[in-house]
C-alpha cells in the first residue's frame, strides 16, 4: 500500500530544496531558474515516530522499520499552465497521479533569487496555482458532464448517478471554489476516481528565511489566516535550514536545531502533517528480529490492516491479539500486558486504532 505527496509551486519557491532536504538526496536539481525540475523526482521517506524505539528497547528488537510516505518533486507550474504554458499540461498529469499536495509558498525575500512573478507574494502565488488547477479540472470535467447529461436523458441509471455526483461539482469550479468543496457526503471515493486536481488535500509549506524559521514571518502570518479560513493545513519551514540539516550526522542534528531555537525538525513536522493529511495511522509488530511500523489508512478493519503485512494474512485471518501502545509500554512489553489483562483478542470487525501493537492469528 503506497501514499504519496506531490510537492508544487511555482518556480524558484523551494520545492526542490525541501524535497532534496526530505530524502537526502541531491535528487532533484536545485537551480535559479523555472523548469530545472522536468521530470518529477521520487523518494521515499521515513516517518519519525519516537513510539518505535520505545517498542523496539522492550521487545529487545535486533533492528527497528520505520514507516515510510513517499514525496514527488513536480516541476514549477506557472499561468496559463492550465492551457499549456511552460510545460504546464505534463506538469498537471504528474498532479492528477498523486494522492495530496504539498503546496510550497516563497515566503522570503531574496534579490538574488528570482521570482516568476517579479515580486513576492504567497496569497497570489497560491491563487495562481489553485487557478490553474481548478481551470484544468473545469475544462475536464464539463466534457463528461455533457456526455453524462446525455446518457441520462435516455434513463440510463449510471450517468444519472454521474451526473448528480459531477453537477455540484461544476458548479463550484465555475465559481472559483475548489472540487473538494463540493464533494458530496458520502461520495468521496466516487470523486477520488474522477482524478480532480482540486479534490485532493492540501498541506501549505511556508518557506521563509533562517532567522524566521522559529516564529514565520508576516508573508507566512497571512498564509496561516488562508489556511484557517479554507480549513487547510499549514506549517512554516526554511528549505535552507533543511537542506543543511539533512546533511549533518543524526546526532548532531538536534543540538544544531537547538541552536537555532527549534524544537525538532521543520521536515519532520511537513512529513507527519502529510501523513495526518491522508488520514493514515501507524500500528506496530514487536518482536526479537525486528520492531516495525505498518500504515493503514483511519478506519481500517483488522483482516485488512494483517494485509498489509502479506495478503495471506488477510485471506486466513482468525483473530488478532491486540495491546495498546500506552499499556504495552507502561507494563514492559506483552507478558505485563497479558498478566495485568491488557492485551485483548479482537475479531474480523475490529478498527484498528493508531499505536496498536498487534499480533495476527491466521490460518492459510
Amino acid at each position: 500500500m503506497g501514499f504519496n505527496c506531490g510537492i508544487v509551486g511555482l518556480p524558484n519557491v523551494g520545492k526542490s530544496t525541501l524535497f532534496n532536504a526530505l530524502t537526502a538526496t541531491a535528487a532533484a536539481q536545485a537551480a535559479n531558474y523555472p523548469f530545472c525540475t522536468i521530470e518529477p523526482n521520487t523518494g521515499r521517506v521515513g516517518v519519525p515516530d519516537p513510539r518505535l524505539a520505545a517498542l523496539a528497547e522492550i521487545g529487545k528488537s535486533v533492528r527497528v522499520v520505520p514507516t515510510s510516505l513517499e514525496f514527488v518533486d513536480i516541476a514549477g507550474l506557472v499561468r496559463g499552465a492550465s492551457k499549456g504554458e511552460g510545460l504546464g499540461n505534463q506538469f498537471l498529469a504528474n498532479i492528477r497521479e498523486v494522492d495530496a499536495i504539498i503546496h510550497v509558498l516563497r515566503c522570503f525575500e531574496d534579490g538574488d533569487v528570482t521570482h516568476v512573478e517579479g515580486s513576492v507574494d504567497p496569497i497570489r502565488d497560491a491563487e495562481t496555482v489553485e487557478t490553474e488547477l481548478m481551470l484544468s479540472d473545469l475544462e475536464s470535467l464539463e466534457k463528461r458532464l455533457l456526455a453524462a447529461q446525455k446518457k441520462a436523458r435516455g434513463g440510463d441509471k449510471e450517468s444519472v448517478a454521474a451526473v448528480e455526483l459531477m453537477e455540484p461539482i461544476v458548479t463550484a469550479l465555475q465559481e472559483g471554489r475548489p472540487a473538494r468543496t463540493a464533494i458530496p457526503k458520502g461520495e468521496e471515493e466516487a470523486v477520488r476516481r474522477l482524478q480532480l486536481l482540486t479534490s485532493k488535500p492540501v498541506l501549505y509549506v511556508c518557506n521563509v528565511e533562517e532567522n524566521a524559521a522559529a516564529e514565520g514571518n508576516a508573508f507566512s502570518a497571512r498564509v496561516m489566516e488562508r489556511a484557517t479560513a479554507e480549513g487547510a493545513r499549514a506549517v512554516i519551514v526554511s528549505a535552507a535550514i533543511e537542506a543543511e540539516v539533512s546533511q549533518l550526522p543524526e546526532e548532531e542534528r538536534a543540538e544544531f536545531l537547538e541552536g537555532l531555537g527549534l524544537h525538532d525538525s521543520g521536515l519532520d513536522r511537513v512529513i507527519r502533517a502529510g501523513y495526518d493529511l491522508l488520514g493514515l495511522i501507524t500500528y506496530f509488530t514487536v518482536g526479537p528480529k525486528e520492531t516495525r511500523a505498518w500504515t493503514i489508512v483511519r478506519g481500517t478493519k483488522a483482516p485488512q490492516a494483517a494485509a498489509v503485512i502479506h495478503n495471506d494474512f488477510e485471506r486466513g485471518f482468525i483473530a488478532c491479539e491486540t495491546i495498546a501502545y500506552d499499556d504495552y509500554v507502561a507494563l514492559r512489553g506483552e507478558g505485563g500486558a497479558k498478566d495485568a489483562g491488557k492485551m485483548r483478542i479482537e475479531g474480523k470487525e475490529y478498527v484498528v486504532k493508531d499505536g496498536d501493537v498487534l499480533l495476527f492469528r491466521f490460518n492459510v
